[in-house]
């Protein structure tokens, strides 16, 4: 399973059984809070009845055309149209019921009557009688419904004795309303936190899973050898990839340089053996034309050595350099013919001539240095492969996108095999006509310079010759 699926998973886990929890334990509570928050105004409305009902008691028990049953039968009668926070009440449901000492109904505001009636034996009335709190819930069926009435009684006292009951009962259906609203609005409110939480589970994931991508990617064009800054990220994520890249560049440069010596001492080998041979020739006593000819080798392998050296050190700095220096806008046509007058000298010694193939007017941001460093990289190359008088085709041509700065020479070009290997450091091919190869660090150098600037470097097989091309970014 990928890592944004189970990051999503968990946090759906997670986020999914807290708020079915929480959502269970407040759908839970609202019923019974009701039901507390109704008991306990009872109780005030219980006792307010009772203390009024005092004076009833002065000559016995409240008769039933006394002003308190005449009070509780217009209480019954009583219309009302009340709107509670958005509800519609339209029935009194309180029902009061006035027992005499000894628990029997002398009193009773509701439908049937009960008067006449022992309640003495009922938790509420029983425990008022024996002076405790009384209170009870009863089931009752009315209209093949069953619900819970509440029942709350308080004393009637006399010089300091209990001589009757005032119980007031209320069914929790005439409160089901409020509890239905409130649960509902529970339960949206629960929904609504419960898809929050996943819609930010979905962000965090994707934003994690997009952080990892970017490692990943930056990982692969790491092992692809593309020399790359690390990803900007904050946080531990950030100091993971900067530690990635840490050791990359650690790596690399061991691997790098282990390869590196190895390529160097086969380079030098030759020259080095060519110095030797023609120094101890050179300690004979020879003629002057021969003493001429083998100093002439020494000179052209220090030549050869030396430029060996600055190409490594060279190609060695440009493979540290992340970014580019400054950049300037520079039109490639007229670039490309400066460039040329520099290298007429060699041109003319070897005879070869240059023309323009395509020539399109074409602009580009680039550091002018690390460009003149490549092209002169492959000019040069191009000059040590091309047969003697031969033409160089130069070209510069654009699309959309991209500028390309395009070289060819008619040398014997390159082998379909050598193709993936062009632009190596240290592979080459025999000069013509000879048996010396190059170290490759030229195209290396061009190659790293296109990659600075966000190109590439591209060959193909011209037939013959090879045609290398300069791709940049516009």
């Amino acid at each position: 399973m990928r890592l944004g699926l189970r990051v999503f998973f968990g946090f759906f886990l997670i986020a999914g059984l807290s708020a079915v929890l929480l959502l269970k334990v407040f759908l839970a509570e609202v019923k019974p809070s009701v039901r507390e928050v109704m008991e306990d105004l009872m109780v005030d409305t219980a006792h307010l009845l009772a203390e009024t009902a005092v004076p009833e008691f002065a000559d016995g028990p409240p008769r039933a055309d006394g002003p308190l049953a005449q009070s509780l039968r217009r209480y019954a009668q009583r219309p009302v149209d009340a709107v509670i926070w958005g509800l519609r009440k339209q029935t009194l449901d309180l029902r009061i019921l006035v027992t005499d000492a000894s628990g029997r109904v002398v009193l009773d505001s509701g439908e049937p009557s009960a008067v006449g009636q022992d309640y003495s034996q009922w938790r509420d009335v029983a425990l008022t009688l024996r002076g405790a709190y009384g209170a009870r819930a009863s089931p009752v069926v009315a209209q093949h419904d069953r619900s819970t009435v509440l029942f709350v009684a308080a004393p009637v006292m006399r010089d300091g004795r209990t001589v009757g009951v005032v119980s007031v009962s209320k069914p929790v259906a005439s409160v089901q309303a409020f509890i239905d609203r409130a649960e509902r609005r529970v339960f949206w409110a629960g929904a609504l936190l419960l898809a929050v939480s996943l819609v930010t589970g979905v962000a965090v994931t994707l934003w994690l899973v997009a952080s990892v991508r970017r490692l990943r990617r930056y990982a692969q064009q790491a092992q692809a050898g593309q020399a790359i800054a690390p990803p900007d990220m904050p946080g531990e994520l950030g100091d993971l990839a900067h530690a990635m890249d840490d050791m990359r560049r650690r790596l690399e440069g061991r691997e790098q340089l282990e390869h590196d010596v190895r390529a160097l001492t086969h380079e030098l080998k030759s020259p080095l053996a060519a110095l030797r041979a023609s120094g101890e020739l050179l300690q004979d006593d020879l003629p002057a034309a021969d003493r001429q000819r083998f100093a002439g080798q020494v000179l052209d392998q220090t030549a050869r050595l030396q430029t060996l050296v600055e190409r490594v050190l060279a190609l060695s700095q440009l493979e540290a350099q992340v970014g580019l220096g400054e950049r300037q806008r520079i039109a490639l046509d007229d670039w490309a013919d400066a460039q040329l007058d520099r290298q007429a000298p060699r041109l003319a010694q070897r005879g070869l001539h240059v023309a323009w193939a395509v020539r399109d007017t074409v602009s580009v941001n680039a550091d002018p240095a690390l460009l003149e460093l490549a092209f002169g990289n492959l000019l040069v190359n191009a000059i040590d492969f091309a047969p003697p008088g031969s033409t160089l085709e130069l070209g510069v041509s654009a699309t959309a996108t991209q500028a390309r700065l395009t070289l060819r020479d008619h040398g014997p070009g390159v082998p379909t095999a050598g193709f993936a290997q062009l632009g190596k450091r240290f592979f080459s091919t025999a000069r013509p006509g000879s048996l010396v190869k190059g170290s490759g660090l030229g195209l290396a150098i061009a190659r790293r310079v296109a990659e600075l600037h966000g190109g590439r470097l591209a060959f193909e097989a011209a037939e013959p010759g090879l045609r290398v091309s300069l791709v940049l970014p516009r």
